[in-house]
């Protein structure tokens, strides 16, 4: 649009250019035909070039609108992208400080994913807040994968999810709503600890029966990567049954006065609490990395937006800046003529 007194002139220009063809005009239709040929042999435009004053400068109006709104994302992106790697250092230590826990009791008790059980339970670990990739589509992929390979078995296998985190439960519901067991949410307000972990891990146990658990979490390799990971946890009764499970768990003497049923028992509750833990963490670094990278990403394609908004804007503001100096001339021309 013009500026100064260019903009002033212009108006005056219009008022009397309409006064002028407002003067030809009688009444009714005919009158509104007459009158459009006779602006347009008046100013020289054509009438599909004709166009309120208004139109343009409401068209310039919504272009700035949008590069305001684009211009707030990308601080909302930025900022949620500088508040994820903070976080995700610290997360990542205590991850990879976990790994230790877990580990030795694969040595141990053994790790059989493909072993057939008649009631099993799958653990689902997903996050509370979206904005961070498809980590939680994986998860649950991967454990309605788990789910059906159970039902290949035969009708009669009990199966149940037992959700962690707002998303999975989200996403699992819509088919499988009868089938979520337990569900806990809201475990990332506050820092991931053993306590809370060994305390699910507790609940879980006494409020289901079962003969394994298969874990399923993301388990963090990078930024950029993480990878879907199963964890099958089988339950002491199955462990005594079956000696070819149980590892290298004959090699060792038991001490005191506790059998081998009672230290099975404990040690199957401390790994299923420790394999929780390290699960979790593991899905909250992956959760961190992935929501870095998409903040980046979302960043990057905001900055793109706006520069192109930003061209377009000045393309249209240049337009309209050559258009109303033609008018100005045009029904200067008119008027001598």
């Amino acid at each position: 649009m013009a500026s100064g007194s260019a903009r002033p002139g212009s108006m005056r220009l219009a008022k009397l250019l309409y006064g002028n063809v407002n003067s030809y005009l009688s009444s009714g239709a005919a009158g509104i035909n007459g009158g459009g040929a006779v602006w347009g042999s008046t100013t020289g435009l054509s009438s599909a070039e004709l166009a309120p004053f208004g139109a343009r400068s409401a068209s310039g109006q919504i272009v700035r609108n949008r590069m305001k709104s684009v211009k707030s994302i990308q601080k909302i992106t930025k900022a949620m992208k500088m508040v994820a790697a903070s976080k995700l250092r610290n997360i990542q230590v205590k991850a990879e400080n976990s790994r230790g826990l877990w580990q030795p009791f694969t040595a141990l008790l053994g790790d059989a994913p493909a072993t057939k059980v008649d009631k099993k339970l799958i653990v689902t670990i997903s996050s509370d807040k979206g904005l961070c990739g498809g980590i939680n589509s994986s998860v649950v992929k991967y454990s309605r994968a788990l789910f059906r390979l159970n039902g290949l078995d035969g009708p009669d296998k009990d199966v149940k999810y037992v959700i962690v985190g707002e998303k999975g439960k989200a996403q699992l519901q819509r088919d499988s709503k009868k089938l979520i067991g337990m569900y806990f949410g809201e475990t990332q307000k506050s820092s991931i600890c053993f306590t809370q972990c060994s305390m699910m891990a507790d609940e879980i146990i006494k409020s289901n029966e079962y003969d394994a658990i298969q874990m399923v979490y993301n388990k963090f390799n990078s930024v950029v990567s993480f990878q879907p990971t199963v964890a099958t946890m089988l339950s002491p009764q199955l462990l005594l049954g079956d000696q070819e499970v149980t590892g290298d768990l004959d090699a060792y003497e038991i001490e005191g006065s506790d059998t081998k049923e009672e230290v099975l028992q404990n040690l199957s509750e401390f790994q299923f609490a420790c394999t929780m833990y390290n699960a979790m963490l593991e899905n909250a670094t992956s959760e961190m990395g992935a929501r870095m990278s998409a903040m980046e990403n979302s960043t990057r394609n905001a900055s793109d937006m706006l520069d192109r908004l930003t061209l377009t804007y000045n393309r249209s503001r240049q337009a309209s800046i050559t258009t109303e100096l033609i008018e100005i001339i045009s029904g200067a021309a008119a008027l001598e003529g």
